[in-house]
C-alpha cells in the first residue's frame, strides 16, 4: 500500500495527531567578550546543572543546552526556549555570551576546553569521567560542536490506529523502529534543507592532520557546496568501520538494543593503551568501545522514558520506545532560536512520513549506500549534478526531491494548512539551492567579505542586544528561578546520599550492562 492510501484511510483519523509531543534541546557555547571560549565556570545564577531540567551543560563547563519539556505545539516549544533563552542572557555575566552556531567559536587548544563539573558526588564524577574519556578518545576541540536535538512522540491512539489498519507495525516499538530506520534512510534530507554550517574558524582545524576544506579568507575554512561540515567526517562521530567503531542495527528493538550493549562489553585495544586511571585520576570509565551508550553518535535514536536509576537501554527493553530524539539539526546562526516555527513543522511532517513509509530491514548495502549519502550532502550537498545513489540507482537531489515532495505534502494534509504551507516553501530548495541555510550563510559571509568568526560574532552580539531589550516574561523568570534553588537543593541531596567510594560505584554500575 503507498503513501497516498494509507493517508486516506487515516484522513478521518487525523484529530489524533494533535496528542503529538515535541521538545527541543539547544546546545551553545559560552564565549568571553573576546570571542574565545569562555574558561569561566557555569553561573551559578543559572542553577546546578547535574540536575536543572532545563538549563545544563553538555561536554565542556562552557557548552550549554538549553531543554524545553514535551510539548503539544511549535508555538509552546518556541516560546519556552525564547524565555529560557532570555533568562541565560539576563544571568550571564557582562563578559560573556552566547554562541548562536553549530560550529564553534575561536578555540586556543585543547587545554583550553573546560570538561563540565557536576560536583563531588558519584554520579556527577561518573559524567565528567565519562567526558574526560570522549576527550582523550576523540579529543576536546570535536566536542565543542553544538547542535539541536528535535524530541518527538507520535500519540499513542495514532500508532494504535495505524496498526488496526496494519498500516504500519503491530505494534508501538515495530512503529517506532521502522520510524527510525527511514530517519535513517532518508537521513541527507536534513543536513541538505536545514544544514548551516558550510564553514568554520581555522582554529578548529589547527593540527587535524587531514581535511578537504579550501581557504575562504585568514582566518576561515569552508567547502564551496557544504551543507553541514558538522554532520560531515570533521565532526564527532564513532562510526567508522575499525576496532573502535560501531553500528546501531536499527532493524528491531532488540536488534537495536543488543548492538549498543556489544559495544558497550567489547574492549578495544586502542582505548586500553590510553588506561583507566593515570596518577590515580580517571582517564575514561572503562577501555570498552563505548563507554555508556550515549556515547554512540547518531542521527537518531529511539527512546525511552528513563526510569530514576535505571540505565537507558535497560529502560528501553523494559518500557519500550517512548519517542524518537532527532539529533542532525545545525543551530541556524540566522534565526533567534536556531531554527524556527516552519521548521518545526517540516520536522514533524517529515517523521510521519517515515512512519507511513514503507521501512523494510536495512542491508549492510545500503547502510554503506545511506553513509555515503550522508558524507555527500555534508560536503558537497549544493554542488550542481551531485546524484546519490537509492535502491542501487543515482538521482540527483532535485530528482529524489521530486519523489519526497509529493509523499511529504499528503502528510503535510493530515496536519492541515499550515503545514502543507511551511512544506511548500520548504521542499523548494530540493530545485534552488541557493534557498538552503548553508547557500545563504555563504552569500552573506560573501557580501559582507566576512570570515566564520565575524559573521556569527555579529548575530551573537545582536541577540544579546535584542533579548536584553525585550520584556521579561515574569511567570518564566520566577518558574526558572525556583528550579534553580531546586537543582542545587536535589544536587546536594544526592551527595549527601552517598554510601559507597566512586570506585565501588562504578563496579556496581557496570555489574549489569
Amino acid at each position: 500500500m503507498n503513501i497516498e492510501q494509507k493517508i486516506q484511510l487515516l484522513q478521518p483519523h487525523a484529530q489524533l495527531l494533535s496528542g503529538n509531543l515535541m521538545g527541543v534541546e539547544k546546545e551553545g557555547l559560552r564565549i568571553s567578550r573576546k570571542g574565545g571560549l569562555s574558561q569561566a565556570p557555569h553561573p551559578k545564577a543559572l542553577g546546578c546543572p547535574l540536575t536543572h531540567p532545563n538549563i545544563t551543560t553538555d561536554f565542556s563547563e562552557s557548552l550549554l543546552e538549553l531543554v524545553t519539556p514535551p510539548l503539544s505545539n511549535a508555538d509552546l516549544v518556541l516560546n519556552f526556549l525564547r524565555d529560557t533563552q532570555h533568562y541565560l542572557y539576563f544571568h550571564l555575566p557582562k563578559d560573556q555570551n552566547f554562541w548562536p552556531a553549530s560550529m564553534p567559536c575561536v578555540i586556543r587548544g585543547e587545554t583550553f576546553i573546560p570538561i563540565a563539573q557536576y560536583g563531588p558526588s558519584n554520579r556527577g564524577k561518573m559524567k565528567s569521567v565519562y567526558r574526560q574519556g570522549l576527550a582523550n578518545r576523540y579529543g576536546s576541540v570535536m566536542q565543542t560542536i553544538a547542535g539541536i536535538h528535535f524530541n518527538y512522540s507520535i500519540s499513542q491512539d495514532f500508532i494504535q490506529k495505524a496498526c488496526e489498519l496494519t498500516l504500519i507495525g503491530q505494534n508501538q516499538d515495530e512503529a517506532y523502529m521502522a520510524l527510525t530506520r527511514n530517519v535513517v534512510r532518508y537521513g541527507w534530507v536534513i543536513p541538505y534543507l536545514f544544514g548551516a554550517s558550510p564553514a568554520v574558524c581555522k582554529s578548529f582545524l589547527k593540527g587535524y592532520h587531514q581535511h578537504s576544506l579550501v581557504e575562504f579568507n585568514e582566518s576561515t575554512l569552508y567547502e564551496p557546496y557544504a551543507t553541514s561540515l558538522r554532520m560531515g567526517d570533521i565532526g564527532y562521530q564513532n562510526l567508522r568501520e575499525d576496532e573502535a567503531g560501531v553500528k546501531a542495527n536499527y532493524n528491531s528493538l532488540s536488534h537495536y538494543v543488543h548492538s549498543l550493549k556489544a559495544g558497550m562489553l567489547k574492549n578495544c585495544s586502542e582505548y586500553d593503551q590510553i588506561g583507566i586511571k593515570k596518577n590515580g585520576e580517571y582517564q575514561q570509565l572503562n577501555a570498552n568501545i563505548l563507554q555508556i551508550e550515549n556515547e554512540y553518535y547518531a542521527s537518531v535514536r529511539p527512546k525511552p522514558v528513563v526510569k530514576s536509576d535505571q540505565k537507558p537501554l535497560d529502560s528501553l527493553i523494559d518500557e519500550g520506545v517512548a519517542y524518537i530524539e532527532l539529533r542532525s539539526l545545525d543551530v541556524n546562526p540566522s534565526l533567534p532560536m536556531g531554527l524556527d516555527k516552519s521548521q518545526i513543522h517540516f520536522l514533524e511532517v517529515f517523521l510521519l512520513f517515515c512512519l507511513l513509509k514503507d521501512s523494510p530491514a536495512i542491508s549492510t548495502r545500503e547502510q554503506f549506500e545511506i553513509d555515503n549519502n550522508d558524507q555527500l550532502v555534508a560536503h558537497e550537498g549544493r554542488k550542481p549534478g551531485l546524484k546519490l545513489k537509492y535502491h542501487s540507482s543515482e538521482f540527483t537531489i532535485a530528482e529524489l526531491g521530486v519523489k519526497l515532495a509529493a509523499e511529504l505534502q499528503l502528510c503535510a494534509g493530515l496536519f492541515g494548512d499550515n503545514y502543507i504551507k511551511d512544506v511548500s516553501e520548504i521542499i523548494r530548495r530540493f530545485d534552488n539551492p541557493e534557498l538552503t541555510p548553508s547557500a545563504q550563510a555563504l552569500g552573506r559571509m560573501k557580501n559582507k567579505n566576512q570570515g566564520f568568526f565575524d559573521d556569527i560574532n555579529t548575530f551573537a552580539k545582536q541577540y544579546r542586544r535584542e533579548f536584553l531589550s525585550n520584556d521579561i516574561n515574569q511567570a518564566h523568570f520566577s518558574y526558572l528561578n525556583e528550579l534553580k534553588q531546586q537543582s542545587c537543593k536535589s544536587q546536594r541531596e544526592i551527595e549527601e546520599s552517598d554510601t559507597m567510594d566512586f570506585d565501588q560505584y562504578l563496579a556496581q554500575y557496570f555489574k549489569q550492562v
